[in-house]
């Protein structure tokens, strides 16, 4: 069955890696990079399988066991939906960090752990049980956790210290509450929990319930529960940081969170208006906390957490319109976030700093670079015809069908302040200029040794950059009809998931 080699692949790869890699330079950069590849195209082939197939699911049972006593994978159209975007992003990160992970020692370990947490993030995605979705998120978190520290500076340490201390917190509540799911259902089968809770408005379903959301929102990084994410992100080299704020907090978080609201434990109204209001606190939190930021990385990190604001208020909406928005903008935000923070790579790997006042000339001088963060920052602040526009205006009149005017409010002022921001991105990241004289501007153009990026990183921004444009002027009505408006009903019609695993 194709859906086994999105782990089997990852896996095999890290651990090959690991052999090979250390022994052979290039290696690591050819090897991980076709195995990447291949997984992109095996996305898109279990996109048209799914999309051939009468019943759009499939299930693939692990030694032939029958629901609910064996291991089964499960795939969808929301499993395909977040398995095309995290194979793509991972694509393009793989290819910059040929170049960007050069100036890292012991290269190959970086290579591996970034496939384990593919692997992982593959997994979560696929898994068909509680118990499968634990480790495979345990394996993400933790590649992750090394990531983030691979640099081994202080600031990097520090910050995976945190990061790891939150992770296990949210892994304590997500372990509690498949304890009490177990306890009380007696199954792990995701399919089956959701014909026990289908049947029950026992108080353990709703606090179990209630456990997961917590321990799944420190994964998504949603305000109150972001500590972890404005320190974690700017520390970890550029591709992870791409990986986190692109991936990893959409995988472990916010795809979970969904799949359990409406498939799994069924839709209720406090829930839904819980995500809702987190996602307006996220959204005004973030872009404010982001305004006063003159790191460019941790003025992103803020930035991802006002962006899932926007996710969870249109998954919280629970209107088709609302989930539609709300997960179209959680494909944009995995694009032109992934973007940005891989020119603010591209910036740090020539000017050796994160801070926006340090920058000079890099209009002139990194034109590639300056043309993917322009399109960047106007597809991240929804200026029209990127594609976080696009996302933002279904969020906007979803907010205004169901009647929610302040929300809908709140949307367009976020925006403007993100705009507003990456503005300053641009003024002073991109097109600055000091006042010195002309030759003292060469000589500190020569001293910095102050070019465009090697050319892997550059393909990999502008293929971002083209994406973003795509998505938001060419592809998106094809997009919708095959992919996301199918993925909506899938979640919408909160039985289709159980109805179609067991038959």
């Amino acid at each position: 069955m194709i859906v086994t080699f999105f782990i089997i692949l990852p896996l095999f790869a890290a651990f090959v890696n690991a052999i090979f890699g250390r022994i052979f330079r290039l290696f690591s950069d050819i090897f991980i990079n076709i195995i990447n590849f291949i997984l992109l195209i095996l996305s898109f082939v279990i996109l048209y399988q799914i999309n051939t197939n009468q019943n759009n699911i499939f299930v693939y049972k692990i030694g032939g066991w029958e629901i609910p006593y064996g291991i089964s994978l499960v795939v969808d159209f929301y499993s395909v939906f977040m398995l095309l975007i995290v194979n793509i992003i991972t694509f393009f990160v793989g290819i910059y960090s040929i170049s960007y992970m050069q100036k890292y020692t012991e290269k190959w370990g970086f290579y591996s752990l970034f496939e384990l947490m593919l692997a992982g993030m593959n997994g979560v995605i696929i898994s068909g049980d509680l118990f499968n979705i634990f480790v495979f998120l345990e394996v993400a978190s933790i590649a992750s956790y090394a990531l983030v520290a691979f640099g081994t500076e202080k600031d990097e340490l520090e910050a995976a210290f945190k990061y790891i201390v939150l992770g296990s917190i949210s892994t304590s509540f997500i372990l509690l509450a498949i304890i009490l799911s177990y306890g009380y259902t007696s199954t792990l089968n995701l399919a089956d929990i959701s014909n026990v809770a289908k049947m029950s408005n026992n108080y353990i379903v709703k606090i179990t319930l209630f456990l997961f959301l917590i321990g799944f929102g420190i994964k998504s990084a949603i305000v109150p529960l972001h500590w972890w994410l404005p320190d974690a992100h700017p520390s970890a080299p550029a591709p992870i940081s791409a990986m986190l704020s692109g991936l990893l907090i959409k995988t472990l978080g916010i795809y979970l969170i969904v799949r359990f609201v409406f498939n799994i434990f069924l839709v209720d109204i406090k829930i839904l208006n819980i995500l809702s209001y987190l996602g307006i606190f996220s959204m005004i939190v973030g872009v404010i906390l982001a305004l006063y930021q003159w790191d460019y990385k941790r003025l992103l990190a803020y930035h991802s957490i006002s962006q899932v604001g926007y996710i969870f208020l249109g998954i919280g909406l629970a209107t088709p319109l609302g989930l539609l928005g709300g997960l179209f903008h959680l494909l944009n935000h995995s694009v032109f976030k992934s973007l940005l923070f891989l020119t603010s790579g591209a910036l740090e790997y020539n000017f050796s700093t994160r801070n926006l006042k340090n920058y000079y000339y890099v209009s002139k001088t990194m034109p590639k670079t300056t043309f993917s963060a322009v399109i960047g920052s106007f597809s991240i602040a929804g200026i029209p015809p990127f594609n976080g526009f696009w996302s933002k205006l279904i969020i906007l009149f979803a907010c205004i069908q169901s009647k929610n005017i302040i929300f809908g409010l709140v949307v367009i002022l976020v925006s403007v302040l993100t705009l507003a921001s990456f503005l300053k991105v641009l003024k002073y990241g991109f097109y600055r200029e000091n006042n010195y004289s002309e030759k003292e501007n060469n000589l500190f153009l020569v001293k910095k040794n102050i070019k465009e990026v090697p050319f892997f990183m550059q393909f990999s921004m502008i293929s971002l950059a083209i994406l973003c444009i795509i998505l938001g002027i060419i592809i998106y009505p094809e997009v919708k009809q095959i992919l996301i408006s199918k993925t909506v009903e899938i979640i919408y019609n909160g039985d289709l998931y159980r109805n179609l695993v067991i038959k």
